[in-house]
C-alpha cells in the first residue's frame, strides 16, 4: 500500500515536496536546539570565553576547512581509528570464532579475558606511550585494544547461536577448522558480525579522539584541545560537531554496507 505522503493521485511536485519534508523531519528537533542555543549565546551568554553562537562555529568550521586543517586532523584520526580497528577487529572476529566453537577453549580463556576486557583502554596510554612514543603507532594501539573486546564477545555469542546441524553438517564432511569457519560459520554470523562491526567503528572513533585529548598532539581532538587552551570557543564548538557528523556519517555507510550485504545474501525481502 502506498504512502497517503507520496500518493500516485498528487502531482510530481507535491509528491516530491512531502517526500522531501518527511526525509527532513527527524532533523526538525536538532535545528530547533541549534535555534535556541543560538539566541541563548548571543545574548545571556555573550562575551562568555566558553560558549559561542552555531553560527560562529560554522564560520569557524569554514576558515578550518580552507586553510587545510581540518582535513589533514581528519585525516589522521580516521587513519588511526580505522587501523585500530582493522587489527583489533580481525584479531576480535578470529579469537571469537574460535572461542565459539569450542568449549574447553572458552573455559580456559574466560579468566584472562574477564580480567583484561574491563580495562579501560585510556589506561594503556602511558604503556604505549613508553613502546611507540607519540603519534600513530601508539594511537592506533590503543583503539586496536579496544575495538578487540567488543568484537571478541559478540563474535563469540553469535557463534554460540549457529544452528548445531550445521556445524554436524561440516563435521561429517570432514571439514578442517579453517574451512568450517570460512564457509560455515561466517556465512551463517554476518547479520550478528555487522552489529558488531557497527559498534566496534564507534568505539574506534570515540577512543582515537580521546587519546588525542589527552595525549597524542595529532588529529582532531588535539585541535579541539588548542582552540580550548586558545580561548577560541566558536573553533573548539565546530570540531565537536564536526566530530558528530562524522560519527553519524561513519555509522550511517555501515548500516548501508550490512542491509547491500544482507540484500545479497537473501537475508532481507
Amino acid at each position: 500500500m502506498n504512502s497517503p505522503e507520496l500518493s500516485l493521485d498528487l502531482p510530481v511536485g507535491s509528491r516530491l515536496r512531502r517526500l522531501i519534508a518527511r526525509r527532513l523531519r527527524p532533523a526538525w528537533f536538532p535545528l530547533g536546539l541549534l535555534a535556541l542555543f543560538e539566541g541563548y549565546a548571543r545574548t545571556v551568554a555573550a562575551g562568555s570565553d566558553s560558549l559561542a553562537p552555531p553560527s560562529a562555529a560554522l564560520a569557524a568550521f569554514g576558515r578550518a576547512l580552507l586553510d587545510g586543517s581540518l582535513l589533514q586532523a581528519t585525516a589522521f584520526t580516521l587513519g588511526a581509528a580505522a587501523l585500530g580497528l582493522a587489527v583489533g577487529g580481525t584479531l576480535g572476529v578470529a579469537l571469537g570464532i574460535a572461542l565459539g566453537l569450542s568449549k574447553r577453549a572458552t573455559r580456559v580463556s574466560s579468566l584472562s579475558i574477564e580480567m583484561l576486557r574491563p580495562v579501560p583502554s585510556v589506561a594503556l596510554i602511558p604503556l604505549a606511550m613508553l613502546v611507540f612514543g607519540f603519534g600513530l603507532r601508539m594511537e592506533f594501539s590503543v583503539v586496536a585494544f579496544a575495538a578487540f573486546w567488543p568484537m571478541l564477545v559478540l563474535t563469540q555469542a553469535a557463534v554460540a547461536q549457529v544452528e548445531p546441524r550445521l556445524l554436524e553438517v561440516s563435521q561429517v564432511l570432514g571439514l578442517s577448522p579453517w574451512q568450517r569457519s570460512v564457509k560455515i560459520v561466517l556465512p551463517a554470523i554476518v547479520p550478528r558480525l555487522f552489529v558488531a562491526l557497527r559498534l566496534g567503528v564507534a568505539v574506534a572513533l570515540v577512543v582515537a579522539v580521546t587519546v588525542e585529548i589527552a595525549a597524542n598532539p595529532n588529529g582532531m581532538g588535539y585541535a579541539m584541545m588548542i582552540a580550548q587552551q586558545s580561548l577560541d570557543p566558536a573553533l573548539m564548538l565546530a570540531w565537536l560537531g564536526w566530530i558528530g557528523v562524522l560519527g553519524y556519517a561513519i555509522n550511517a555507510a555501515a548500516l548501508a554496507l550490512q542491509r547491500s550485504v544482507a540484500r545479497r545474501m537473501g537475508l532481507t525481502a
